[in-house]
């Protein structure tokens, strides 16, 4: 595998200087919490049934996170990624940690030695010690900061420790946890779908730029005194996702000039190497490590082209009946009960080729259908965006057979081939608004301002001019966007839906249950639950199967031992994790570039907590040997041999606990991939940010055509809902210029 893939997806370390700024003391203090989060294990010690002359084994137990370079790299990651309160946060603790007095304010009696010189600084300490301390940090509901930095290096440092791979892509513990990299055969044809539309910015300076646009069939004008060029087109779409990328197919199929502008980089299957570590960094928002500002939410984002459609597990689920209903009843949004949205979403599911069925499920999905059956469950198919035949459990970092058919190998490519120009490695700063004396609008957008982002060989910005701009960044990017931009709207950035999801988990040992495969074989989504009460009234949520690799997997388990963790990565790859996903009536909001404020409801908490029931039911039914949930305590439940009344009791006990910041001693972390409603459609300007058309209510000429348009949370995974949304808007537009045209 070495050299496979494009060079910002392959592994190996790549020789640098660390520029965290933290100092050698601080980085030893760290080196010594990394060794009690990861320490060096003799086998016998952990259990003695294990093979002793297993060297891959041998070498997984006795590896230690304060081994070089793994300490420096998890600094620097922090520091890269973590929100800067959190970073000065652990910063002062190393501080104080690296001094024996220091180490006695925040470690209390456990730094205590007989001996001179009594007190012992953390990296003194035996890893017995360290490691109560850092249970009791865990817990802590008064120093609620300690507990903070806890939960922040447990995160990166087992993350950084179970995908960081040697100049052969491996990592020495993979073979232990019984993991391994899709190898697959990739598309022998080295095609570049976008080329012909294709301007990387990582590849171009201020001078070579001005070529390759104008190449491109753009009108630039260099602009001396602003240091900007100035491009001009009919149409600037801002994304490539499933909003964006459907949009500016649409109109430029109606013969309008369109420029896409995507922050992120192109990648083609040829590109993917299915490497977590370096996949999550380059293909998602924050390198997948993106959560609320309370830290109890995950939130996964692409950040490529193609946005979400290019790593998404290609659910393709129409929007139900009854939320259509509710959205153009309740909500006064006539286009969802209209036979044009009906027609937008058959468009849309021919354009990216979904399936109904597929040949072959993968190891979690069919423990979801085996538990399901058991319990006279129903359980229906998930239609994906691919062959029916397409067993791709790594489609979450690239699909490398190209099967699976994102809006990079559809809608854009169909943007490409009517004149639209895609530049990557650019983001929007601003949109360019005027004042207006005349008409309803306070407001006119004639484009938006943008920079290189990946590239410091560019210093312009880009002025691009426009008759129409669209916003669609994503729920969490369009609203700042907006905002900082000037407008005004109360409900721009607020009613954020996040379809917040909560994780069951089941072991389930080789050969003993006759399901065969690995939990990170297979389709990713090819079967669904809904949930009911024990009524057997419907519940608002669903029970679905992750993509869960070492690194997101270790970052998000309960630790509460060094001997604990190992124990349970070495059972990887036969631990199946059901997800239970609430549609959330509580809504959040997300006003500032990276700060999601979001708060479950009491309403969506008792749904979860149904779900979460439910799960484990299903997981304990197929053959668990042992089951649990992501509570910080690790709280389990072994299966073989127990009563009912025992399982009944254990699952009395699930709740849904608050987050790291919260002051309950113990707590939890929950993900997310659906973020939406920040931008709603509202029927008029106090019900929503945007029109029906998709205009916002103060800005002529800026439309939203994302995730963020959303008018409540939909409750199921929201590919085909955005693209036809999207679909919808895009062809009013195209008939809005076209007709302002023929009236010139």
């Amino acid at each position: 595998m070495a050299g496979e893939g494009h060079p910002l997806l392959r592994g190996g370390r790549r020789e640098r200087r660390y520029s965290h700024g933290f100092s050698p003391a601080q980085i030893q203090a760290l080196a010594a919490i990394c060794e009690t989060l990861i320490p060096s294990l003799s086998l016998d010690s952990i259990n003695p049934k294990l093979p002793p002359d297993d060297q891959a084994l041998h070498s997984f137990y006795s590896a230690s996170g304060s081994e070089p370079p793994l300490p420096d790299e998890v600094a620097e990651l922090l520091t890269k990624r973590a929100q800067g309160q959190v970073v000065s946060m652990v910063s002062l603790v190393l501080k104080i940690l690296s001094f024996r007095l220091g180490t006695l304010v925040l470690c209390w009696g456990s730094c205590l030695a007989p001996t001179w010189p009594f007190i012992l600084s953390f990296s003194e300490m035996p890893v017995e010690s360290r490691e109560r301390v850092l249970m009791n940090w865990s817990r802590q509901t008064f120093v609620v900061p300690l507990r903070v930095v806890f939960v922040m290096i447990k995160l990166y440092c087992l993350f950084i420790f179970y995908t960081r791979t040697d100049e052969n892509s491996s990592n020495p513990a993979w073979e232990a946890i019984g993991y391994q990299v899709d190898t697959r055969e990739k598309p022998n044809k080295q095609e570049r779908p976008l080329q012909r539309g294709l301007v990387e910015t990582v590849h171009e300076t201020d001078s070579s730029l001005i070529q390759s646009l104008t190449q491109k069939g753009l009108e630039v004008v260099q602009i001396p005194q602003h240091n900007t060029l100035r491009i001009k087109c009919d149409v600037v779409v801002i994304g490539s996702g499933c909003g964006g990328g459907v949009a500016a197919a649409v109109l430029a199929r109606a013969g309008q000039k369109v420029v896409v502008l995507e922050k992120g980089n192109y990648f083609v299957p040829q590109d993917y190497s299915s490497l977590e570590g370096p996949s999550l960094d380059q293909l998602y928002e924050s390198g997948a490590l993106l959560s609320t500002v309370d830290g109890k939410i995950v939130v996964l984002a692409g950040s490529t082209v193609g946005g979400g459609s290019a790593v998404n597990w290609s659910a393709c689920l129409r929007t139900p009946s009854h939320v259509l209903k509710e959205w153009s009843v309740d909500h006064k949004i006539r286009l969802f009960g209209t036979p044009d949205y009906e027609s937008a979403m058959d468009a849309v599911c021919e354009k990216i080729g979904v399936t109904q069925k597929c040949e072959q499920e993968g190891f979690q999905n069919q423990i979801l259908r085996k538990g399901c059956e058991s319990l006279g469950l129903k359980v229906e198919d998930v239609a994906r965006n691919s062959s029916e035949g397409h067993f791709c459990g790594s489609c979450c970092y690239g699909c490398r057979t190209g099967d699976k058919k994102g809006t990079d190998s559809t809608w854009l490519v169909e943007a490409v081939e009517n004149r639209a120009v895609i530049l990557t490695g650019c983001k929007a700063k601003e949109l360019i608004l005027e004042n207006t004396q005349h008409g309803e609008k306070t407001k006119k957008c004639s484009g938006v301002i943008a920079s290189s982002v990946l590239n410091k060989e560019i210093a312009r910005e880009l002025r691009i001019e426009a008759k129409v701009t669209i916003a669609a960044c994503s729920a969490v990017s369009t609203p700042p966007l907006l905002i900082s931009s000037g407008l005004r709207n109360p409900n721009i950035g607020r009613n954020l839906h996040l379809h917040p999801c909560a994780f069951a988990w089941g072991y389930f040992p080789e050969n003993l249950t006759g399901i065969k495969g690995k939990v990170y074989e297979g389709g990713i989504i090819t079967s669904l639950n809904k949930v009911v009460s024990e009524t057997g009234a419907p519940v608002p949520a669903i029970i679905e199967t992750p993509s869960l690799g070492p690194g997101l997997y270790s970052a998000l388990c309960p630790w509460t031992s060094g001997g604990d963790m190992k124990e349970r990565m070495r059972k990887y790859s036969r631990t199946a994790h059901l997800f239970t996903l609430v549609r959330d009536k509580g809504s959040g909001e997300v006003r500032e570039e990276g700060k999601i404020v979001y708060n479950l409801s009491e309403y969506d908490m008792e749904n979860m907590k149904i779900g979460l029931r439910q799960a484990l039911r299903i997981l304990i039914a197929a053959g668990a040997e042992e089951v649990g949930t992501h509570r910080s305590d690790g709280q389990r439940m072994k299966c073989k041999g127990t009563r009912e009344e025992d399982i009944e009791e254990f699952l009395n006990g699930i709740a849904i606990s608050g987050g790291p910041t919260s002051r309950e001693e113990l707590w939890n972390l929950y993900c997310c991939a659906h973020p939406m409603g920040s931008c709603r459609i509202g029927a008029s300007e106090r019900d929503g940010a945007v029109d029906e058309s998709g205009e916002s209510w103060e800005a002529k000429g800026l439309f939203v055509c994302d995730g963020s348009l959303m008018p409540t949370a939909i409750g199921l995974n929201p590919m085909i809902t955005i693209q036809s949304t999207a679909y919808c808007i895009a062809k009013k537009i195209a008939e809005s210029l076209s007709s302002k045209e023929e009236n010139l």
